[in-house]
């Protein structure tokens, strides 16, 4: 289980006079799913990306369990990414040149394992997953809601303490999105915290948490009202 915590983060893109993230703390919470909502450019990304450390803070802090996370070496980064996250994003980023089963068992790799030994689970994930492909199958031979599916057994394959999903459900067809969101709904019970960007209400709707991220123009200022606010508060 684990805590992750954005505390007064702000964030400006390289060359960029406008920040994308301004003053954004957050909790998420172990064995729960969050998602993250709103329109296009308010940095709904920007946030997840610097929760699971892609991208660091131009200012404030990411912690996991209390300690600060976001200032480490690219190489202590990268060894909390490898045994602590899990990652799925919308076009599934499966390799090609490998086998479906190679592409699960590929994320061993990172953390120094035995792809041979991680193969039996891997297996149960897929059946799980209902994945009724051959498994020496490459990507380009399967369906995207297959490939979808993949992608997710090879982020839980680790059994991750933290899962970021950047729009999972928005290629698919609505049982394969159906069957994603069940097994982040699993993995949360598990203790996972489960984190998800999404535009569509109904994956919003299955959260435990839904946080709409306004558009930069509704962001209060000093003085002035705050802007309304759908369907939840950061």
């Amino acid at each position: 289980m684990a805590t992750l915590r954005a505390h007064e983060v702000h964030f400006t893109y390289p060359g960029a006079r406008e920040e994308v993230v301004t003053k954004w703390s957050h909790t998420f919470n172990a064995g729960q799913i969050t998602s993250m909502t709103g329109e296009s450019g308010c940095g709904k990304s920007t946030r997840l990306f610097l929760a699971a450390l892609l991208i660091r803070p131009s200012s404030g802090e990411i912690l996991l369990d209390d300690e600060r996370v976001d200032n480490l070496s690219d190489a202590q980064r990268s060894h909390i990414r490898a045994h602590n996250f899990g990652f799925v994003f919308q076009d599934s980023a499966l390799d090609t040149t490998r086998t479906v089963i190679d592409n699960v068992v590929e994320s061993c790799l990172y953390r120094g394992q035995s792809a041979r030994d991680h193969e039996a689970y891997a297996r149960e994930l897929l059946a799980t997953m209902n994945v009724n492909v051959p498994l020496d199958r490459r990507p380009g031979q399967i369906s995207g809601g297959q490939a979808q599916r993949i992608a997710l057994c090879r982020a839980l394959l680790g059994r991750p303490r933290v899962i970021f999903a950047d729009e999972p459900t928005g290629n698919l067809d609505a049982e394969s999105g159906q069957a994603v969101m069940n097994m982040l709904r699993r993995a949360a019970d598990e203790g996972a915290s489960v984190i998800v960007v999404t535009h569509d209400p109904q994956v919003a709707a299955f959260s435990d948490e839904h946080v709409h991220i306004p558009a930069p123009s509704q962001i209060a200022l000093p003085g002035l009202a705050e802007a309304p606010r759908i369907g939840g508060g950061q």
